[in-house]
Parts: structure tokens; sequence; C-alpha cells
């Protein structure tokens, strides 16, 4: 559904987006993830037609950005960032102000489905300037939405509303996952973790990792992490224990226990317990720790501005 090949935006000497390339398939949603001023709303602005590439190019179902701009932007419901509302307007009327501008000719019937699909039917006289801003985000998504879509663009769509309005959006975002390709952006990591089928992290303009978050665990934990508390012990004796075992590279006090980091396809498991039971204390707690995507991604970005600082 989505193809960037190469996508590059230059502002004179600064690089906001150098050299992405990715895809969406059909009933996917992918994750835009980065830090804000990473890249994320340039890359969305150049796949919607709001602003041509400096270089590379992108098809939108089958169609090409540059050459077949209008057939590719026919093709895509964005809701950007910063809805563009009209506040004394009903809701009702502005969707069918956006389905005409989408070349709906009799719009009723398409306003009205997705005004339902929103859960914003009851307001459909409602003046905008009433509307709370989550209900706001949700009539933004109604204007994406009314001309019936392949894939949907959204642009930080939880930003700036409360938590259970958070939670409806996300679930408004899985649901649309069933019949459109969904490129869903947000700087929230335990949101493209909860929502999203894969995540492309960017930084700086340019993809530093893509996957599942679980593949992204898998490619990118350095080992594996467990969490081990010890009885009858001192810090000290205990940590200096934990040290000794082959295969530990660093062990950290947490809590009562300790973060112990080891090489990768080690397990110490069983060492841990008979190294604990020899030197006579109690072996209270020992379990594996997964690394969030939070830790993944502080950890690739770290390693991206340590890069190019080199």
């Amino acid at each position: 559904m989505i193809e960037a090949e190469g996508l590059t935006k230059r502002y004179g000497k600064l690089v906001a987006v150098d050299h992405v390339s990715f895809s969406v398939q059909p009933g996917e949603i992918v994750g835009l993830l980065g830090p804000n001023g990473a890249g994320k709303t340039t890359t969305m602005r150049m796949l919607t037609g709001f602003m041509p590439p400096s270089e590379g190019t992108a098809r939108v179902v089958g169609h090409d950005i540059i050459e077949d701009s209008m057939a590719a932007r026919r093709a895509i419901g964005y809701m950007p960032e910063r809805i563009p509302i009209y506040p004394d307007m009903t809701v009702r009327g502005y969707i069918a102000f956006w389905a005409r501008l989408r070349g709906i000719r009799r719009p009723a019937g398409h306003v009205e489905a997705v005004l339902k699909r929103v859960d914003l039917y009851d307001r459909r006289d409602t003046l905008i300037r009433q509307l709370s801003k989550g209900m706001r985000q949700r009539l933004g998504l109604a204007q994406a939405l009314v001309h019936e879509p392949e894939v949907v663009i959204l642009d930080e769509p939880t930003i700036g509303i409360d938590p259970q309005q958070v939670i409806e959006v996300r679930e408004s975002v899985r649901e649309l996952g069933r019949k459109h390709a969904v490129l869903f952006s947000t700087h929230i990591l335990t949101e493209a973790e909860q929502v999203c089928d894969r995540v492309l992290i960017i930084n700086k303009g340019h993809i530093v990792a893509e996957g599942d978050p679980g593949e992204l665990r898998q490619q990118l934990e350095p080992g594996t992490q467990l969490y081990v508390v010890i009885g009858g012990a001192s810090a000290d004796q205990a940590a200096a224990l934990l040290s000794a075992i082959p295969g530990v590279i660093s062990v950290e006090v947490q809590g009562e226990g300790f973060n112990v980091s080891t090489q990768a396809g080690t397990d110490i498991r069983g060492a841990v317990f008979a190294q604990v039971s020899a030197a006579g204390y109690s072996l209270l707690e020992i379990r594996a720790v997964a690394s969030t995507l939070e830790d993944i991604f502080l950890n690739l970005v770290s390693r991206d501005s340590q890069a190019e600082g080199v």
C-alpha cells in the first residue's frame, strides 16, 4: 500500500529526512516512532503530497506521489497533528464539507456512516467549538475516513488529550488496521508497543531500526537480564557471588535484589542456584526481565548520537 524509496527532505544544509525507505502492507498498522524533531511529520507530509521530497519517491496504492500525485492523494486519509477546524460549523456540516472536497457528490450517506464509526453521530448538530479535545480528535479521524481511503496516515493522534480519550483513540486505530493500511506516528513508546504491528524507529531523519516489538528485542538486546534476590547475604556478598558466575556481564542493585546482565545465549539460572546454595544463602527470587521498547529506543538513539559524534 505504501512503498517509500529513499525519501529525503532538505532545508538548505539541514537534512530533515535522510533517504528513508519502508513499506506498509494492507491490514498493517506501522508506527513511526521517534523523538520530537526526528522527521516523522516531514515524512508524512511528503507521503500525503503536502510537500515534495528533495530526493527519492514513494508509491501509494501503486500511484507515484510525484508523477501521479492526485491519484495518490485520493487513496489517503490524513489526520495531521493540528487538525484544521472551523469552530462555527456543525460536526455534520464540517464532515460534509470535507466529503465534497474529496469529490463525493452526494455526501449524506458517507457523513452519517463515518460519524457513527467514530461515535460522533449523536453530536452531529453540535458546533465544533463546543467539542472537547478528544471529540475534536475523533472529528479529525472522521474527515480522514469520509472518502473511504485505502491508506490512513495519522500524525500524533493522541497528543494533548486525557488518558480515557487516549484509550479510545488507540482502540479506533486498532480497528482501522482491519480494513486499511495505517501509518501512525508517535513519540510515546508504550503507545507504539500497544497499537502497532510493526515499528520504525526514526532519529535525526533516518531509520535506525525496524520490526515488531518482539523482533526488536530479539535483534537488539545485547544479552539476557535476570532479577535475583538472595537471602542471608549482605549486598556486597551477594553482588560478589553473582559477579563471579561465568557469563555475567554486570550486576546492578535494584530494590531488594540485583539486575544481572548476561552474555547472549547464556543461561545462568542453574549456576546461580548452585552458587547461592553452596554459599549457604537462600535464593528468594529469580526471574527474567524483558527489555521494553523504551529501553531499546533509548539505547538506539544514544548509539546513533555517539556514532554521529565520532
